[in-house]
């Protein structure tokens, strides 16, 4: 697993400043379309302006889309049109280690991508506050989720096309309706259910605690950790499940 995170390493400092540029381009815009934008004639949310309500939805909005689109289109390339995923199960390394490689790496890219809009936070006026260091291993879970889903469209998708339906029918729904833009809790109670189990809204709630010290209380966090870790799990899972029978096919 760990040479196979190695190897994508390696090739990703090839490549860094556009592959972080992609990345971090869109979280960026919106934060500063949204924040210092729309964010003067929006009154305060849960106690806080605008911009703060919305920057640690933003950190997290940048890790799904950096672990998601590296274990799409950057796995899909080493597994279809580079043979890379042929050529390493050549040598000893087996197809788990070579899933759970793929979904660490696109972990580490989401972690990356994550990490340097939560620095870059106080640039805006942002304050974070210590508990924020609690959103580093946060986010890297929310990445192996990410990395772990996208790995999985990448065992079933026969074109690059086929990436369409992921971006357009999971990774833009998760982005507008996770409570990144507005808060769950003016949502009406049937609907707020269905949003909240989605994984990145318990994953922008609790960024969102982190971030600024703020907790509700015992059980919600318990609630949505349990949400995530049990998200990352499943979709790992089902990910080794299918690249194993891609592979053998």
């Amino acid at each position: 697993m760990l040479r196979v995170w190695y190897r994508n390493f390696k090739v990703w400092l090839k490549h860094l400043q556009a592959s972080l540029i992609g990345n971090l381009g869109q979280p960026f815009l919106f934060l500063l379309a949204f924040g210092f934008g729309l964010g003067k004639s929006v009154p305060e949310i849960e106690g806080m302006s605008y911009l703060q309500f919305i920057a640690p939805g933003l950190v997290a909005s940048a890790v799904m889309y950096s672990a998601a689109f590296e274990a799409t289109y950057g796995s899909y390339t080493r597994l279809s049109t580079q043979g890379t995923f042929e050529a390493i199960l050549m040598t000893p390394i087996n197809i788990v280690e070579l899933a759970l490689g793929e979904i660490l790496w696109g972990a580490t890219k989401g972690l990356v991508a994550g990490f340097i809009m939560l620095a870059t936070l106080p640039l805006f006026g942002v304050e974070p506050s210590v508990w924020a260091i609690g959103m580093i291993p946060l986010l890297f879970i929310e990445g192996i989720i990410f990395a772990a889903l996208g790995l999985i469209m990448t065992a079933v998708a026969t074109n690059y096309d086929f990436f369409n339906y992921f971006t357009s029918l999971v990774i833009t729904p998760f982005f507008l309706f996770s409570g990144i833009f507005f808060s769950l809790k003016a949502v009406a109670p049937s609907l707020r259910h269905v949003l909240m189990a989605l994984p990145l809204s318990s994953v922008v709630d609790l960024s969102r605690m982190l971030c600024y010290g703020r907790f509700d209380g015992l059980a919600s966090f318990t609630i949505e950790v349990s949400i995530i870790l049990g998200s990352a799990l499943i979709s790992s899972c089902i990910a080794i499940f299918l690249l194993k029978r891609r592979m053998i096919q």
